[in-house]
């Protein structure tokens, strides 16, 4: 499935979330920080809906992220397995891929995620982006450049970082290479 029927998808399960739970489109729009009008634009699948978005929904209506992002429900309260390669995956644009590391279990209190990033040009601006709660992230391979509330750090293989996630915060891959990363939203 290619980044644009994932993104249309998503925008799908948020209409079908409102539906659900009869929210009008003005009471989401506030909870994402957004005119209704913006939010709107996002419900209809034309633009990506970053998982920053995604996190203030799941945590202002008690709805799994994984669930908002792939489409499942968790079904396991014991544990859940993931396998090298296996876990659930979605492009969240062309440059960052998400595998979440625990989308089969029920009540998560942490959102772990395996994260690609390919790089792109030194002129890109890393793209900002905020949520409540607090991250960590742990580069597994390759070189990152995170930037948090407008200091710029370097993290290279082995290196990690735990922060508030409400600062606005964003990363990207150096050296023209792709960085792997986990990341932990709590």
């Amino acid at each position: 499935m290619n980044e644009d029927e994932q993104i249309k998808q998503i925008a799908e399960r948020l209409v079908g979330l409102r539906d659900a739970i009869g929210i009008k489109p003005e009471e989401i729009a506030k909870v994402c920080d957004l005119t209704t009008e913006q939010y709107l634009e996002l419900e209809k699948g034309d633009k990506d809906i970053s998982v920053s978005m995604l996190h203030k929904i799941s945590q202002a209506y008690g709805i799994e992220l994984t669930t908002l992002m792939f489409g499942e429900e968790p079904k396991m309260s014991s544990y859940f397995v993931t396998r090298k390669g296996k876990g659930t995956a979605v492009e969240r644009t062309k440059a960052y891929k998400y595998q979440s590391l625990a989308a089969g279990f029920a009540g998560r209190k942490s959102d772990p995620f395996l994260v690609t990033v390919h790089p792109t040009s030194d002129e890109t601006p890393i793209y900002l982006n905020s949520h409540a709660g607090q991250e960590f992230e742990m580069v597994l391979s390759g070189r990152m450049l995170i930037k948090i509330n407008n200091k710029e750090l370097i993290l290279e293989e082995g290196d990690s970082i735990y922060f508030n996630s409400e600062l606005p915060h964003g990363m990207k891959a150096l050296d023209g290479e792709k960085v792997v990363f986990l990341a932990i939203i709590l």
